[in-house]
């Protein structure tokens, strides 16, 4: 089973889709891994916060097991 990234926003366009899977990985990883062919969404994500299963992201080696899923946030005017 793998991990469901769900972009929102300018992640979603810069990424061209708005859904991804990839297998389970620390988040440094995993965001390694969809940013290295893509510099757009490399320059978006480091703007971004992130939510995994529902829960702000404090630590960015965490594992993320398989059935989980990311939440990519940008960030968005007015909050």
């Amino acid at each position: 089973m793998d991990i469901e990234i769900r972009y929102f926003a300018a992640a979603r366009a810069a990424a061209g889709v708005s859904i991804q899977r990839v297998e389970p990985a620390s988040l440094t990883q995993i965001l390694a891994a969809i940013t290295a062919d893509n510099a757009q969404l490399a320059h978006v994500i480091e703007q971004c916060s992130f939510l995994v299963d529902s829960v702000a992201v404090n630590d960015m080696n965490m594992p993320i097991h398989a059935g989980s899923f990311i939440d990519v946030l940008p960030r968005f005017a007015g909050g």
